[in-house]
């Protein structure tokens, strides 16, 4: 076992000064729901996947927990040694699963969570090598794409890459379509995704699950403000914005806005910006697929979908990708 922390060189906070001041001064404006998981948005997000409301983890963690020999099989079909490399790993509640039968089957791989939140990462490697003694595991901290680079250059094994929890609807189609591209550039021919889908449904089941009646998602929108307040030198005022959220069944979008509750200015370091009554914020989209949005997204992009993992009521999917 070992365990290491690959710091970025670049810094988080000013990156996230520049992403921020971006967002804030378009038109329309809109914020990167990357920057929802500090330590309190990690804890707002895990009380999120405990609501009865939210659906997504449930069904994901069903697949996981009876279907991680199937998934197992498949990643190891031609036996050779790989990386099995996990996109916002968070904390591992589902993948552990995946990677204890990976290590029942005497699987020769090593393990690389990536994450933007340091909080995460430390936490993984603090706890997972107490649940999993012969895991050897090394966290990267920072953007998907950095970090999937640095686990290039630190091993030539074959790649098996997870991206679970429906994180590719945190993007638009389109976006979803450059971000599978990208990822591709960075893979080798016969290297596998795993990517976790949350399917289309009834609308009403889908908007709910991100507008709870207990105001969790609520919360975990405006905890982004308050993170801004503290790290960025702002001083928005949490009461003058509200959350809203709204589901498209025919694009299959589901979107989170905060919106401005009168005309107002928020200072953030040296900068101002200014909001008029009613403004919205773009906060994050869940976007939803169907089985044939899938395949045609995996097509588009240079993967051939393999196999596809369902939970019980159909209500998501992960599906495995080879890259052609």
């Amino acid at each position: 076992m070992s365990t290491t922390t690959i710091e970025i060189s670049t810094s988080n906070k000013t990156q996230f000064l520049h992403e921020t001041l971006a967002g804030l001064q378009s038109e329309p404006k809109f914020m990167l729901s990357k920057y929802f998981y500090d330590a309190t948005g990690d804890r707002i997000f895990q009380q999120i996947m405990e609501m009865e409301e939210y659906y997504l983890t449930n069904a994901e963690m069903e697949i996981l927990q009876n279907q991680s020999a199937q998934l197992s099989q498949a990643i190891s079909a031609d036996g050779t040694a790989f990386d099995l490399i996990e996109l916002g790993a968070g904390d591992a509640t589902k993948s552990i699963h995946l990677l204890k039968s990976l290590l029942d089957a005497k699987m020769e791989f090593s393990y690389f969570p990536i994450d933007i939140s340091e909080h995460v990462i430390s936490d993984l490697e603090e706890n997972l090598p107490k649940k999993l003694p012969s895991l050897d595991i090394t966290g990267l901290n920072g953007d998907y794409f950095d970090m999937l680079q640095k686990a290039a250059e630190l091993s030539h094994r074959r790649k098996v890459v997870l991206f679970m929890g429906a994180n590719i609807g945190n993007m638009t189609v389109a976006d979803a379509e450059s971000f599978c591209l990208s990822l591709k550039q960075l893979l080798s021919p016969n290297d596998l995704v795993i990517i976790g889908f949350d399917l289309k449904k009834n609308p009403q089941q889908i908007l709910a699950a991100y507008n709870d009646k207990g105001g969790i998602t609520r919360s975990f929108n405006l905890n982004l403000l308050r993170r801004i307040n503290k790290e960025l030198d702002g001083d928005f005022n949490i009461d003058q914005f509200e959350h809203y959220a709204s589901y498209d069944p025919a694009s299959g979008a589901c979107k989170s806005y905060l919106i401005s509750l009168q005309n107002q200015i928020v200072n953030i370091g040296r900068q101002v910006i200014h909001f008029s009554e009613n403004e919205y914020i773009h906060m994050e989209i869940s976007q939803k697929y169907s089985l044939e949005d899938i395949n045609k997204l995996a097509a588009k992009t240079g993967f051939k979908p393999l196999q596809s993992f369902f939970d019980q009521k159909h209500y998501f999917v992960d599906a495995i990708w080879r890259v052609d």
